[in-house]
């Protein structure tokens, strides 16, 4: 390990199996002081907190990926490995908090015991001790600690039983590390491997043999290995004719043959496990038929939820920004800059701001089912039926995370081991609908489709909400199945999933994790907004040359000819003054090629801008109609009418040449599916590249989408005109 510096914050890394509870205790540990971020060079997603022990000094928590041993099968569990290979990482922990899960520790003991080999101050957490203790399992912690020899504590993260404990045991280790004996190891190295090991140890000066027998077993991928350091190691393994594969089935069977006997003797198991809660529940919900229409029925009341609950916070926050803009107009007076914040910046931030009552709504309750334990089964459930399009049942967790955000749900087909399903889950996942769609669907169902109540139940903008996310798990589904006949690879495939007890949420976590996503998706999408309003107002209150004043002249004339009222020819004034800047030049250009999908150059210049962000949508049409006519029908205006919102303004808004209504419903449908369809975010894209290891993947995902997205959009405006 190397040398610690005294003004250094200590490490401490939080590692374990998938659903061990880690991301839990992680959360109590840490609390708001934490962050996410990626491990350098790769698109990994870590997070790091300060946790701060009872002596009020802290240190930094280090959230590892959930991994089964030191032999990966995946990038996130790679990761792991290559830090614990190599001491000069920077992210090399000084201490280790192993989460474990009580109730299934022969499970949990394989990668702790590689661990410990590799000579690590370790710490065993039992967690969920408390189920333990409901099943009728007793644990005998003293008799692990003498035969393991590090210190055990039985913690439960759902009850926050002995998590002061834990950190005071923390601290403890810190100042005087427990490490393993240097001659002692839970494995014993053959005699084959003792060589291979001694020889890195000469060439490489490798202080633990353990550690350098993994060298040569992950010598082709290691990041931090130099390619004369690779051809060592290649060197050692011919010479010494080194089978790698079989090598790990011997050590992972011996390592079992070792601390199962452990195990058992220091848990006493009841005799026979009565039918559980857990069982009587999955007889239901992970039944073969009944499982499927129940999970649609849950994700139909979560959008109904979404719609009910909403309305009263997102009217207080149209509310607030106009009484923001009033309050900003009255200090500040006419001018430019006000213009800027009033009909720039805050028009922009409060047509996506008022959607973030139904993302937090949505965030919370996909997080509630994770908690209970309900995603696992779905994992389960639907495994089968992925593989005939080309994925796995884990490609599911991608497809589910991606109704929140694509980027972090395409990261997470890292743990996916085979090429093609990965690949392939890569290239689907962006159809899903995510968070940032939210906003356009919500405005242009609240337009055209009336809040009416289907057989009683189920409104019929939530069938419509519903059905933008069954288009997108359609589509999804259909390029897969056509990328898996494209393809064509016979790689083996398999899914290994831990399912988890049923349990009631721990709010803590559930209430730190929509925090998380929510600030996340609002300074996101935030800073994209504040730039895309301050250019587009620049590009909307200017044009060429003297364009705009001829504008104005002429717009004057022609409301004297029509003999409107002051307040009718302010507004047409506006109108016409918008339609001379270079924004409305740039949508009037745009326009032909998307009038046969139903949309104006105002659409178009909203299509434009949202590529750098779906969301950015309804914040260009809120700064477009803000710098326009407040009404789109001049001739049935009042001051009422005047502070309409962002919607109402969509609803009475026409074609300038044919006086017919924009959002018509087969304008409004066309948009949907247009959206729904899209790839319309630069992050994905990066995203997509750099897990793809080049443009090329991006480049046919972004046309294959854009195209299909077009056409799709064509043929329902069609159908519903």
């Amino acid at each position: 390990m190397m040398q610690q510096e005294e003004d250094r914050t200590p490490r401490v890394a939080l590692v374990g199996n998938p659903n061990s509870g880690k991301s839990t205790v992680f959360n109590l540990l840490t609390g708001l002081r934490q962050q996410t971020g990626n491990f350098p060079g790769v698109t990994v997603e870590i997070k790091k907190g300060r946790m701060r022990f009872p002596s009020g000094k802290e240190a930094t928590l280090i959230d590892f990926p959930g991994t089964y041993s030191l032999y990966p099968t995946s990038s996130d569990e790679k990761l792991v490995a290559a830090v614990m290979c190599d001491p000069q990482n920077p992210f090399f922990p000084d201490a280790l908090i192993y989460i474990a899960d009580v109730t299934h520790l022969e499970r949990h003991l394989l990668l702790l015991t590689q661990l410990l080999d590799l000579h690590l101050p370790v710490i065993l957490a039992l967690n969920m001790s408390d189920t333990a203790l409901e099943m009728g399992i007793k644990v005998n912690t003293a008799k692990l600690i003498e035969r393991l020899g590090i210190p055990v504590i039985s913690i439960s993260g759902r009850k926050e039983d002995n998590i002061q404990k834990l950190l005071s045991e923390v601290e403890k280790t810190l100042k005087n590390p427990i490490r393993t004996a240097e001659n002692v190891f839970f494995y014993k190295l053959s005699d084959g491997e003792k060589q291979i090991a001694d020889a890195v140890r000469h060439n490489l000066g490798i202080d633990n043999p353990y550690r350098a027998l993994l060298l040569v077993h992950h010598r082709d991928w290691l990041p931090f290995l130099q390619p004369q350091q690779r051809e060592i190691l290649g060197t050692i393994a011919e010479t010494k004719d080194f089978q790698s594969l079989r090598a790990q089935v011997d050590e992972t069977l011996d390592r079992f043959d070792r601390f199962v006997p452990i195990v058992r003797d220091a848990i006493q198991q009841p005799p026979v496990f009565p039918s559980t809660a857990t069982d009587r529940i999955d007889a239901v919900l992970t039944h073969r038929w009944w499982g499927p229409f129940i999970f649609v029925a849950v994700m139909l009341l979560i959008f109904q939820a979404i719609f009910d609950w909403s309305g009263y916070p997102m009217d207080a926050i149209e509310n607030g920004f106009g009484i923001l803009s009033d309050g900003v107009q009255s200090t500040l007076g006419e001018g430019w800059f006000t213009e800027l914040l009033t009909d720039g910046i805050l028009a922009g931030l409060s047509g996506i701001l008022v959607f973030v009552p139904q993302i937090a709504l949505l965030f919370l309750l996909i997080a509630i089912l994770e908690e209970v334990g309900y995603m696992a089964r779905v994992v389960f459930m639907f495994d089968k039926t992925m593989r005939r399009f080309g994925m796995n049942g884990r490609s599911v967790i991608s497809l589910i995370s991606g109704s929140a955000c694509a980027v972090p749900a395409i990261m997470s087909s890292r743990t996916i081991g085979n090429w093609q399903e990965r690949l392939i889950t890569v290239m689907v996942t962006p159809f899903i609908s995510c968070s940032a769609r939210i906003p356009v669907y919500l405005v242009l169902i609240g337009l055209a489709v009336p809040a009416v109540k289907v057989a009683g139940i189920l409104s019929a903008q939530t069938l419509v909400f519903g059905s933008m996310y069954a288009l997108g798990v359609v589509a999804a589904l259909l390029s897969g199945w056509a990328m898996k006949k494209w393809l064509r690879t016979r790689e083996p495939s398999f899914l290994a999933i831990e399912l988890p007890e049923y349990r009631m949420p721990h709010w803590k976590n559930v209430w730190l994790s929509v925090w998380e996503k929510v600030v996340a998706f609002v300074s996101g999408a935030g800073k994209i907004i504040l730039v895309v309003s301050i250019v587009l107002w620049a590009l909307s209150r200017y044009g060429p040359g003297d364009s705009i004043a001829l504008a104005t002249e002429q717009a004057h004339t022609e409301a004297i000819a029509m003999r409107l009222d002051s307040n009718q020819t302010e507004d047409f004034v506006q109108q016409r003054r918008l339609e001379a800047s270079f924004a409305g030049k740039m949508g009037k250009s745009f326009e032909p090629l998307i009038r046969p999908l139903g949309y104006d150059w105002k659409i178009g210049i909203a299509l434009l801008t949202s590529f750098a962000a779906r969301e950015v949508f309804t914040g260009t049409l809120a700064v477009l109609y803000n710098m326009g006519s407040e009404e789109g029908d001049i001739n049935n205006r009042d001051e009422n009418e005047a502070k309409a919102t962002l919607r109402s303004k969509m609803k009475t808004e026409t074609f300038s040449d044919t006086g017919k209504p924009v959002y018509s419903l087969a304008t409004a449908m066309s948009l949907l599916v247009f959206y729904a369809l899209a790839m319309q975010c630069f992050s994905t894209l990066a995203v997509v590249r750099r897990e793809t290891g080049g443009w090329k993947w991006a480049a046919l995902q972004f046309f294959a989408m854009s195209l299909l997205a077009y056409f799709g959009a064509w043929a329902v405006y069609e159908i519903f005109s």
